[in-house]
């Protein structure tokens, strides 16, 4: 592994030296994801100077794995000609990715620019949604008829790969009106005797997606059936695409990232997650404030409880310092039933016809857990305070309050998702603060019922 600090500090050595065709040696001698690391650690000014020493091809790749906010920057500091021969050597979904990152005024430049076959494309591919099939897909595919014979279909190949610098996958079969008729692996085609015909070796039975299918739908169907790639028809069954499995790996980590800020309480609906760790300032606010004012609100009805319970505070002061303690443990093994069920959603592991089952499962096990350590608490409060009758209350308000937790934390998802709304989005902050809530609820009833009563 190389060690990306080092080769910075290398590089502004030689930047300082003024010396570009050593900058530039250097630059083109690293591979592009290497490369990309590399961008990210460079001051604005150094990474514009690198990107202009760099060769078009080299360009285009790192480009590719640059976030997009810096792949709008750099391209909108270079000449806007040697910008356009640079999009122009990006994959189709990707030159829409940047494109569609861009101004309209910016973008409609470039693409006007760009050879017209090439933005047509991509101008089809700009009008599907950016979540969807027709928006990742890459329109570029390999086509056969049904009547060629192998041999056709491998010369056809070798010409057409070179020419458009196709993806090879599988290669897809289609009438005249590229209705898609079947599929064919290269597997199949470098196995069968050459005078094979097509129709008589290709797969009918077709795995395809509709370009109006959403990221999470794709996600699902790849890691369903493996492929390395799967073609994308429209409502009259035309083939329009294809999307790969490095097109999908991208989409399940943005997918991934999104749950894990969705369940701490970050929007990613109104700003841009790559806004959000190292963007601008204000929208890095305005992502996380939302639900932090829906928890506050939550918190003031946990103040609420407390309140009422004054008179319990004031004639046993020793029981208010065991409320963290109760409200952490709750609030963290709820969060751990909430992430199981969230995440067995996510992927189809857990359905809603299996709800019953996993929050009977899930109480068991908070169940269990809490009366582990109801008698360690019970036992710790009994030799710290000596008083028998507040270990053995704290220690039951502990079993109650993680086995309600776990029991919430399950139950929550499932509701939520029955009236179609996201759990990832609501469950954490929520369901943390209404465990709070219920666990100083029963914390305070105990004390006030078994404690206070017998003084």
């Amino acid at each position: 592994m190389i060690n990306i600090q080092n080769i910075v500090e290398r590089l502004r050595e030689i930047i300082d030296d003024d010396t570009l065709i050593q900058l530039k040696e250097e630059l083109n001698s690293y591979h592009v994801a290497d490369l990309a690391d590399i961008f990210q650690e460079l001051k604005p000014e150094e990474r514009l100077q690198c990107f202009k020493l760099l060769d078009l091809e080299k360009a285009a790749d790192l480009v590719e794995y640059l976030p997009p906010q810096m792949q709008v920057e750099l391209l909108g500091d270079i000449d806007e000609e040697v910008a356009s021969r640079i999009i122009n050597k990006l994959p189709h979904d990707a030159a829409a990715d940047v494109l569609g990152d861009m101004e309209e005024d910016e973008s409609e430049s470039y693409l006007d620019k760009l050879p017209h076959k090439f933005s047509e494309e991509v101008r089809e591919l700009l009008t599907y949604n950016e979540d969807t099939a027709g928006g990742i897909m890459n329109p570029v595919v390999l086509t056969v008829n049904a009547g060629m014979s192998v041999q056709d279909v491998l010369n056809h190949i070798r010409t057409k790969a070179e020419e458009d610098n196709t993806e090879l996958y599988y290669v897809y079969v289609v009438d005249k009106q590229n209705h898609l008729l079947g599929v064919l692996s290269l597997r199949k085609l470098l196995t069968s005797p050459v005078t094979m015909k097509v129709e008589d070796i290709m797969t009918s039975d077709i795995v395809k997606l509709h370009v109006d299918d959403y990221n999470d739908f794709i996600v699902d169907e790849f890691m369903k059936y493996q492929y390395n790639a799967l073609p994308v028809v429209d409502l009259y069954n035309r083939l329009k695409g294809m999307i790969t499995w490095d097109d999908v790996h991208d989409l399940f980590e943005e997918e991934t990232t999104e749950e894990i800020y969705q369940s701490s309480g970050i929007s990613t609906e109104a700003v841009d997650e790559d806004e959000i760790l190292s963007g601008n300032l204000f929208n890095a606010v305005r992502a996380r404030t939302p639900w932090l004012f829906i928890t506050l609100i939550g918190e003031f009805l946990a103040v609420n409880v407390a309140n009422h319970f004054n008179h319990t505070v004031a004639a046993l002061p020793i029981v208010a310092i065991f409320m963290p303690l109760l409200a952490g443990l709750g609030g963290n093994i709820g969060t751990q039933s909430i992430t199981l069920m969230v995440r067995g959603l996510s992927t189809g592991e857990v359905t809603l016809s299996s709800a019953l089952h996993y929050i009977l499962r899930e109480s068991v096990v908070g169940l269990g857990i809490g009366t582990i350590f109801g008698i360690l608490v019970a036992l710790v409060t009994f030799g710290w305070q000596h008083n028998i009758d507040l270990g053995i209350v704290v220690g039951l308000a502990m079993v109650t309050n993680m086995t309600l937790a776990t029991m919430i934390g399950t139950l929550a998802p499932f509701g939520l998702k029955a009236i179609k709304i996201d759990p990832a989005v609501a469950c954490g902050p929520l369901i943390a603060t209404a465990i709070d809530v219920i666990g100083l609820t029963i914390y305070f009833t105990l004390v006030s019922t078994f404690l206070v009563k017998t003084m």
